[in-house]
């Protein structure tokens, strides 16, 4: 079973930024689409952003204009560039491959932990 593994996160100043990144072992990114997630424990998964086979982006509105996803095809892998965070940002976030399920399994990893401090 193909996992995402997650990278990236850490413990970051409010106002700070952090570029989390994605890969899935033997997954062709330029096959895929790929979406972001954020967890809180105790709390339901939120969708943060995704962008798809083509490179149309789509973010949810808590984070439109400071988080920016992207995929670079030539490395297989997923990116989510994260600046001027803040405390509410603070989550385990996960990424997930979209797309035909043959291809671009869509299973959960590990995610990664990004906690702001005020």
């Amino acid at each position: 079973q193909v996992q995402p593994v997650e990278s990236g996160g850490g413990s970051v100043q409010a106002g700070g930024s952090l570029r989390l990144s994605c890969t899935a072992p033997g997954v062709t990114f330029s096959w895929c689409g790929m979406a972001w997630f954020r967890q809180v424990a105790g709390n339901e998964r939120e969708w943060v952003a995704s962008i798809d086979s083509a490179g149309n982006t789509y973010y949810v509105d808590s984070v439109k204009g400071r988080f920016t996803i992207s995929k670079d095809n030539a490395k297989d892998t997923g990116y989510l560039q994260m600046n001027s965070l803040k405390p509410e940002d603070t989550a385990m976030y996960s990424c997930k491959m979209i797309g035909v399920a043959r291809y671009c399994p869509a299973n959960w990893g590990q995610g990664t932990q990004v906690t702001v401090s005020s």
